[in-house]
């Protein structure tokens, strides 16, 4: 098959993205990385968005077999931040000028948790004169809570759905009354119905995902009229019952950057007008995985701006990187780097969805 006549198909089906995921020729994938980086210009422009992430707290209900911070971890000090504490980080973040903020945490479904969130949303609005744009991963809940932070003035969403593989997806959550696919799938479409702009994401490089799951999950964001996106390469974390079992086994760091980079690249060739995020994941297994990222079609960047004193308690795998660093430096860093590769960080500016956009147009 010719790669050229491929990308530049108006529309790519099922078997094209099959072709292009399984390319292995540097310079073919450079051609994949190229179109994309073409499309994002026609569709997005050379803009970069920031998120001010806070992660809020690291207490969750959850036991996710690959996650630092699943319950049944007892190795990590747990922390939840203060509505004070919070607001601290948000009136930064409002201040440099990033527009949008990101709140995360484990998750929790408890009342006292529901409303100290809504709380917190009032609160960020108030400080930074409902000029701050808010986005919520906060795991599932239920409509009512969706709703209720909503209208306290969240208004983006995201929710990973892991894997759009049923048995994937069940092999991260074995015999767990908690987790179930089609609830998540639900959550998913709860967030469309009370107006979110909604988001969701994969792990890249899991154990017995196949090309053809990572092309699916592509076709997965199209099926629910997915507006952003936040996927990463899978990153081992020791104190995990997958980081023990699959040490030895795990793909290795170049194919999981590589698989990283290409499900960016095929994203945003298929989907076009997407808001992609560059994530840390990308980063902590290639110092330029963010900027690589970027390259390859990303438009969206998520640096943290949690406490110094609990960025290290918040860890969902191994060695994640800027632990150390000062919401300033890694501020400073990401404008060179930005910079240098051509990109222009846009300020004072939400950067919601275009996808989104055009939606609310019809």
């Amino acid at each position: 098959m010719d790669i050229e006549k491929i990308l530049n198909k108006k529309i790519l089906n099922r078997s094209d993205l099959i072709y292009l995921m399984k390319i292995r020729s540097a310079e073919d994938i450079e051609k994949i990385f190229k179109k994309a980086y073409e499309i994002k210009l026609k569709n997005i422009g050379n803009k970069v968005y920031y998120r001010g992430l806070i992660e809020i707290g690291n207490k969750c209900i959850k036991n996710c077999l690959y996650c630092g911070i699943r319950r049944d971890n007892k190795n990590i000090e747990i922390f939840e931040m203060t509505k004070k504490q919070i607001l601290k980080s948000a009136r930064w973040i409002y201040e440099n000028g990033f527009a949008s903020i990101a709140l995360q945490s484990g998750e929790r479904q408890d009342k006292e948790f529901v409303d100290f969130i809504e709380d917190v949303i009032v609160g960020i609005k108030k400080i930074s004169n409902n000029k701050l744009g808010i986005t919520l991963s906060l795991g599932e809940q239920t409509y009512e809570t969706y709703k209720k932070w909503f209208d306290a003035g969240a208004h983006r969403y995201l929710l990973r759905i892991e894997s759009s593989n049923k048995i994937i997806y069940n092999s991260l959550h074995p015999h767990d009354p908690l987790h179930n696919h089609n609830t998540r799938i639900e959550c998913l479409k709860d967030l469309r119905k009370v107006g979110y702009q909604v988001g969701t994401g994969v792990m890249i490089g899991l154990p017995g995902q196949t090309t053809e799951d990572l092309v699916d999950d592509i076709l997965f964001y199209e099926k629910m009229d997915i507006d952003m996106i936040g996927m990463g390469p899978y990153i081992l974390h020791d104190e995990t019952p997958m980081g023990k079992e699959f040490k030895e086994k795990v793909l290795s760091v170049d194919k999981r950057v590589e698989l990283g980079l290409k499900m960016i690249a095929l994203t945003r060739i298929y989907l076009k007008d997407v808001n992609i995020a560059a994530t840390t994941a990308l980063q902590g297994l290639d110092p330029m995985g963010r900027e690589k990222g970027l390259k390859a079609g990303a438009n969206i960047l998520m640096p943290t701006a949690t406490l110094e004193e609990h960025k290290s308690k918040y860890q969902l795998y191994n060695d994640k990187p800027g632990i150390f660093d000062s919401a300033i430096e890694s501020k400073e860093y990401l404008d060179k780097s930005v910079k240098n590769i051509g990109d222009e960080i846009i300020y004072n500016n939400w950067g919601d969805s275009p996808h989104f956009k055009k939606k609310c147009l019809k």
